[in-house]
């Protein structure tokens, strides 16, 4: 028997918003909040409901959304990437729809060019290059396309030069006395997506211990989820192969929050028992008094941002590259007082 093709009304239902509001982001009025539409927008995928793009861009042609698709929503990165692709977008009328990987379900149906995803004015890949899904290495849209935190010759691309920021962290930590670790993120194994900012990290930081002539076994090197408690494992495991001084490097602050907590708990002095190093630049990093390689997130979603409201309004130039370096920022966490770093 064939299924019966979902309607408007069970969209509405679904979405717990009125049959005038599915029409009006239907029809992209620009009355609608943000998180309203992306509620409407998330009820129709998750209903296989698919409107007539056609239909919908006879008036004005365009419908002044920017489909953004990401490994996550809920994490600090990416809230404050969206905050830096809305900045530009939003002064430009354009809302955004966000579509979040998560598995490899929601992968399959995002290879698909009838997704709700192609349906907007132009699109922004966070960190994931679908693109090696497809033969030819495009994506099934005419839409323009912008990568951002990932690189691809075919697309506007704007990155951060990860290698950097670990060798800026191996030098830093290369100064002090005692034995040098890291933390490396690893993604989980079910995610459906692969990145390589985490392993470009610790390249560019045992490249950088390598040049100083300061040691580096496999064994100071531990692998962990994404999560304060994974830091507080790795300081665990560190301590039982080496006694204070030591050095950590974690491959994100999140990361290194937990082995600040685990120093508390074991009354470790910070910056001088323990000096631990971070990487991301977050807010939350300054409150702690973490030391951390920053990274401008915000900027580098503005920077995307406006480089897919160039090509939507005509730019047709070859693919163009827009690398971010990150910075070293000294805290308490390494020992560093007003801007000097601590040695015993």
């Amino acid at each position: 028997m064939k299924r019966k093709r979902p309607t408007i009304h069970e969209v509405a239902t679904r979405a717990g918003v009125g049959l005038g509001t599915v029409s009006r982001v239907l029809n992209n009025h620009k009355a609608v909040r943000p998180e309203t539409r992306a509620r409407v927008l998330r009820a129709m995928e998750e209903l296989g409901y698919t409107p007539n793009p056609h239909a919908r861009r006879i008036a004005g042609g365009r419908s002044y959304t920017v489909s953004i698709l990401l490994p996550f929503v809920a994490t600090e990165f990416y809230r404050r990437l969206i905050e830096g692709l809305e900045g530009v977008l939003l002064e430009k009328r354009y809302d955004l729809a966000l579509f979040p990987i998560l598995s490899q379900n929601r992968l399959r149906r995002y290879l698909e060019s009838t997704t709700l995803a192609y349906l907007t004015d132009g699109l922004i890949l966070a960190s994931y290059d679908l693109t090696e899904h497809f033969d030819g290495g495009r994506l099934p849209t005419d839409r323009p396309v912008v990568l951002v935190d990932a690189r691809n010759p075919r697309y506007d691309s704007v990155y951060l030069d990860n290698s950097l920021g670990g060798r800026l962290a191996g030098e830093c930590l290369a100064r002090f006395p005692g034995a040098i670790f890291a933390i490396k993120v690893e993604e989980e194994p079910d995610r459906a997506f692969r990145h390589t900012v985490f392993a470009e990290r610790m390249a560019g930081f045992a490249e950088a211990l390598a040049t100083a002539g300061r040691p580096f076994p496999p064994e100071h090197l531990y692998t962990t989820r994404l999560s304060q408690e994974g830091g507080r494992l790795a300081l665990r495991y560190f301590l039982e192969r080496t006694s204070p001084p030591l050095n950590v490097f974690a491959g994100a602050d999140l990361v290194a929050l937990g082995v600040l907590e685990e120093a508390g708990r074991l009354g470790l002095t910070v910056g001088r028992e323990v000096r631990v190093l971070g990487f991301d630049g977050h807010p939350f990093a300054e409150e702690v008094g973490l030391s951390t390689i920053a990274q401008p997130v915000e900027a580098m979603g503005a920077k995307a941002a406006q480089l897919l409201l160039d090509r939507m309004q005509g730019y047709t130039g070859p693919p163009r590259e827009v690398r971010f370096e990150p910075i070293l920022i000294e805290r308490e966490s390494t020992g560093a007082g007003a801007g000097a770093p601590y040695v015993p």
